[in-house]
């Protein structure tokens, strides 16, 4: 049996394991450790590789960004950041003819600008929005589905830990990830927008109960702040993402320091606002140590996994078979955005980056795409993954906040799937215009 078998046998076994339920990390170890033993021959060089993987994992300064930018996003979520967001928006676009579709994914892109993570935004916005579109005679698919849809944004937009983990993995600033996202995460949004407008207008009976009330009600809100009140709501959030975005855009902050800025510059809001007493900080620092311990654990047997995929000869032993094969470079893209698409019905985003990226991104490179343009393009095709059945986590997310025996999974996956299509329709658009994602790095 050659190398190359040997190596993607053992990658259909890692596969296997997972889908049987197996810990991704856990998964991750037996097939790199078995695999360097077999295809080596030596158990004690296999041991070696292992303890290398996990010091230098551990020793790397970057994982510190990983903790610092979630304790930001959970810190930010227990402010109640998000709804006065939400309230802001809901007062601006309220003449708008789904309005509150809108002032969700408006709300939504500005939360992401703080949290990294989509399930927060999920949950937040469950709680928030969808109680207050159902009351104004919204349908239960349209307002469960745009929370769920809007709540992507959290993994595009930076900072993303998604984003994060990709740019370990494939060993490529994660800085430049960041502002690579800006552009793609804006476009994404005035898609949802886009697409809840001709909803509105072109299919008011998917969007709103009584379509002909709705229209009557247009610009009534129960509350309508006023420019004052707005912008004392405003003000924290906004201020946080210049803080974190402006000092990584303009090189002042590395990405560690500008997570490091981002966490104090939170617990500042949430002790001004009072919103952080001594159990929900207790709360958030547990949260953010099992969180990211579990991200960094992922990363280390991700190292090692790559480690033997490298021993194996696999990433070019793929890219001789593509070249072979005569699909080209965008027959390689087109054949990795649907496997991803694939894996994503079956497996979670971080599953589908720490096995996919280590085999595909020095394919990439060797096709001649950018890996800033290819981690972008990843991305979108693994956000895709959360709102598809039957894993669909931000789907299961909604699901579960919103506790209502009435609403669904299939309501909230149909409710979902113009968003799907806006997601798509932006994941082609960043595969071949290059500028959308490199413009600003």
């Amino acid at each position: 049996m050659t190398t190359l078998t040997i190596g993607f046998l053992l990658i259909g076994a890692l596969v296997l394991l997972v889908l049987l339920g197996m810990e991704i990390a856990i998964a991750l170890f037996a097939a790199g450790f078995a695999g360097i033993w077999i295809i080596r021959e030596n158990f004690e060089l296999a041991m070696r590789l292992l303890s290398l993987a996990a010091y230098s994992g551990v020793s790397d300064f970057l994982f510190a960004t990983i903790p610092l930018f979630v304790l930001m996003g959970l810190i930010v979520s227990v402010s109640d950041v998000g709804k006065d967001t939400f309230q802001v928006a809901e007062t601006l676009l309220r003449r708008l003819l789904g309005g509150l579709g809108i002032a969700t994914v408006a709300a939504n892109t500005v939360f992401a600008a703080v949290t990294g993570v989509s399930i927060a935004s999920a949950a937040v916005f469950t709680k928030i929005a969808v109680p207050e579109m159902r009351r104004h005679g919204y349908t239960a698919g349209f307002s469960a589905g745009t929370v769920a849809g809007s709540s992507i944004l959290g993994m595009l937009i930076p900072p993303s830990l998604l984003m994060i983990i990709y740019g370990v993995l494939a060993e490529v600033s994660i800085g430049a990830m960041f502002i690579a996202g800006i552009i793609p995460g804006i476009v994404l949004a005035l898609g949802f927008v886009a697409a809840i407008l001709l909803m509105a207008r072109f299919r008011p009976a998917s969007v709103f109960t009584d379509p002909a009330h709705a229209k009557e009600r247009r610009g009534e809100a129960e509350t309508v702040l006023t420019i004052g009140e707005m912008t004392l709501k405003l003000v924290p959030i906004l201020a946080l993402v210049v803080l974190v975005l402006g000092g990584l855009y303009t090189g002042f902050f590395t990405p560690t320091e500008a997570g490091g800025v981002g966490a104090f510059g939170a617990l500042v809001i949430a002790l001004v606002r009072r919103k952080l007493d001594r159990a929900k900080m207790w709360q958030v620092l547990k949260q953010t140590g099992v969180v990211s311990v579990s991200i960094l654990v992922l990363l280390i047997a991700a190292g090692f996994y790559s480690r033997m995929l490298a021993v194996a000869g696999i990433p070019n032993a793929i890219g001789e078979l593509v070249a072979a094969g005569g699909l080209g470079a965008w027959g390689f893209i087109l054949l990795y955005v649907i496997i991803v698409l694939l894996m994503g019905m079956i497996l979670d985003s971080t599953s589908i980056l720490l096995i996919l990226v280590p085999i595909a991104a020095p394919i990439a490179k060797t096709f001649g795409f950018d890996l800033i343009q290819f981690g972008v393009v990843t991305v979108l095709a693994v956000e895709i993954g959360l709102l598809t059945p039957p894993f669909g986590i931000s789907v299961f997310t909604v699901h579960t906040t919103l506790d209502d025996p009435d609403v669904g999974v299939e309501t909230i996956f149909l409710g979902a799937m113009p968003y799907i299509v806006v997601m798509l329709l932006t994941l082609l658009s960043v595969a071949t215009v290059p500028a959308l994602t490199l413009a600003l790095v």
